[in-house]
């Protein structure tokens, strides 16, 4: 395990785990924290020995938030400036599954974290919202677009104006969520999915995540000329041969990520 001011991290099986580590303030994401985050990613997004990562909080909360003291103060230009959420950004560059591990409060930006990631488990718990409109300002890291495309239009309005926090069955049968479970049991079903995910064709599991990202911001045709691509690209990978001789082997593939 490796500690690191706002963050701890350790690896096993190929999945990087990276626990948000500030309790006192229920994990409330600082400046620092998205650095920590992002920095790491980026490492094991680079490094063949990790295939999956997940993001969680300690065992009572996943994030309470942003750390509104470390903004009280600041103003537009002072914003602009420091240009924060460019931070974010490297979020969608990362090539590797992300899964959030969630319970408790996830709202504000640590609810922008875990949209931010490909998939979502959630405890029983948890409860999801944007309470930003109660302080006089609104989500900037992609909240209001990622809530939309997941939604809707209205429903996403509907939390946004509001600031409630809904709760992981709804999220769940919103299409926010993939999986609700007790809430002890959270990082081991997260835990469960990353390993699974770990023994498949590394590049299979990158190409398919960058096809459907492709098919949520392009036309219907835009992203199935990428998905094609994609498709035809695999069949120059030794772990395309290697899958395909396995299955008519009746036997277990032995992927390479080559």
């Amino acid at each position: 395990m490796s500690n690191k001011e706002t963050i701890q991290t350790w690896t096993e099986d190929g999945v990087g785990v990276i626990q948000l580590n500030r309790p006192k303030v229920l994990n409330a994401l600082n400046r620092k924290m998205v650095t920590e985050i992002l920095q790491t990613m980026e490492e094991w997004d680079r490094d063949d020995s990790v295939s999956v990562m997940i993001v969680t909080g300690n065992a009572k909360v996943f994030a309470a938030g942003a750390d509104i003291a470390e903004m009280a103060e600041d103003d537009a230009i002072s914003l602009e400036l420091l240009n924060q959420f460019a931070e974010w950004d490297r979020l969608a560059w990362v090539k590797k599954p992300i899964i959030a591990a969630v319970n408790g409060y996830c709202l504000g930006g640590a609810f922008e974290l875990a949209l931010s990631c490909d998939l979502i488990v959630a405890g029983e718990n948890a409860q999801f919202g944007f309470p930003e409109v109660n302080l006089g300002v609104m989500p900037g890291a992609g909240g209001t677009v990622r809530l939309t495309k997941l939604m809707g239009r209205a429903k996403a309005l509907e939390w946004l104006w509001l600031g409630e926090y809904m709760t992981a069955k709804y999220a769940n049968e919103n299409g926010v969520v993939n999986r609700v479970v007790a809430p002890e049991l959270v990082f081991e079903e997260a835990l469960k999915m990353a390993r699974k995910i770990a023994k498949q064709a590394p590049l299979s599991v990158r190409l398919i995540k960058e096809s459907v990202n492709k098919s949520v911001d392009h036309s219907v045709y835009e992203a199935m000329q990428f998905e094609r691509k994609n498709f035809y690209m695999l069949f120059a990978s030794e772990d395309q041969k290697e899958g395909m001789k396995a299955f008519v082997e009746k036997r277990k593939p032995q992927f390479k990520g080559k």
